[in-house]
């Protein structure tokens, strides 16, 4: 028995007839997304979701020399950003035809050993990198084996010799910072990490320039590693001051909560008597109402994607250098400022 119209597999055809564009328009959306308008793509993805369409797989990598395979590394357990990130990135890449391979490695040497055997064992088409760092040895690697990639984080002082796309901390910490002025506190500490991290450093800036604009007092800082444990000792120092701070902006959720907890068990109310103030609006930051600096993950893994496909297109790894992408930030206001 013949199937019918119904039950037939969807095409490029069908799907063009829903969403009324061209199949040329869908052939772009399918394999460059970045040449349609947003609108448009959005049309056409309902249309593919709607009518259940799948690309063959095995005809466009034919046609194309291209995989549709990504590779991305998979961070310790506990980190909830880069959590988030992965699996923005592999729902949205799934969307647009791709696969992402998540391996798992301690640490950057061990990660350059994996990037070599995957290389020699798989045909891939990229590579997302995240967690970059001052003197990442990941992203040379790559560009001396002519790999194509874009990292979710900053050179950090290298010269940028790829796409890269992250979250302005600066920006963010200012908006904490800002906020905490509005609400008139004038003793506003900053729970940082050691120097040198980057990301740490920053977020820093966001805060020391902000406070300095005003004639704050800019030496109100400390530095630990990121544990509850720290936040508290941080607290702490910050508190025992002859003139104590009244506020607190962290560069972490993990220390803000520390510094919560150093609060409570002084009998201290984080919002009412003191302010709190954390960074990435992790799970913890909801549950116990900690105000925090949120991250467009979502955005960063829609960049991070479009910027793929240009350097994925490009015909020369010398033409792999698409525009960074710098995106702000949000603030939540939640009970602790």
């Amino acid at each position: 028995m013949s199937a019918t119209p119904s039950q037939r597999r969807p095409t490029v055809a069908t799907v063009a007839e829903r969403a009324q564009v061209s199949r040329q328009t869908v052939s772009n959306a399918i394999n460059a997304p970045h040449l349609v308008r947003p609108e448009t793509l959005a049309r056409v993805q309902a249309a593919i979701d709607e009518l259940g369409y799948r690309p063959h797989r095995a005809a466009r990598t034919l046609r194309t020399q291209r995989s549709y395979l990504i590779a991305a590394r998979m961070h310790k357990a506990g980190s909830d950003l880069l959590d988030r990130f992965l699996h923005a990135l592999t729902t949205q890449a799934q969307q647009q035809g791709y696969r992402v391979m998540l391996f798992a490695e301690a640490d950057d040497t061990g990660e350059i050993a994996t990037y070599d055997e995957l290389l020699g064992d798989h045909d891939l088409d990229a590579f997302v990198l995240t967690g970059t760092h001052v003197g990442d040895r990941r992203t040379e690697w790559l560009a001396r084996r002519g790999a194509a990639f874009v990292t979710f984080g900053r050179p950090w002082g290298a010269t940028a010799d790829h796409g890269w796309v992250d979250v302005d901390g600066a920006a963010g910490t200012r908006a904490a910072t800002e906020h905490l002025l509005d609400r008139g506190h004038r003793r506003i500490g900053f729970v940082g990490w050691p120097p040198g991290s980057g990301v740490g450093d920053d977020r820093h800036e966001g805060w020391r320039r902000s406070g300095a604009a005003v004639g704050l007092d800019t030496s109100l800082h400390r530095s630990f590693e990121d544990s509850l444990d720290n936040g508290r000792r941080a607290c702490a120092e910050l508190l025992d001051l002859d003139d104590p701070v009244t506020a607190f902006v962290c560069v972490s959720d993990t220390l803000a909560l520390g510094v919560w907890t150093e609060l409570t068990a002084r009998g201290v109310r984080p919002g009412r008597d003191v302010g709190v103030i954390g960074f990435d609006d992790s799970p913890a930051a909801r549950v116990t109402g900690l105000t925090s600096v949120a991250q467009p993950v979502d955005d960063v893994a829609r960049a991070c994607l479009r910027m793929l496909h240009e350097v994925i297109g490009a015909r020369e790894p010398s033409e792999r250098l698409p525009d960074p992408v710098l995106l702000p930030p949000t603030l939540v206001v939640r009970d602790t400022a």
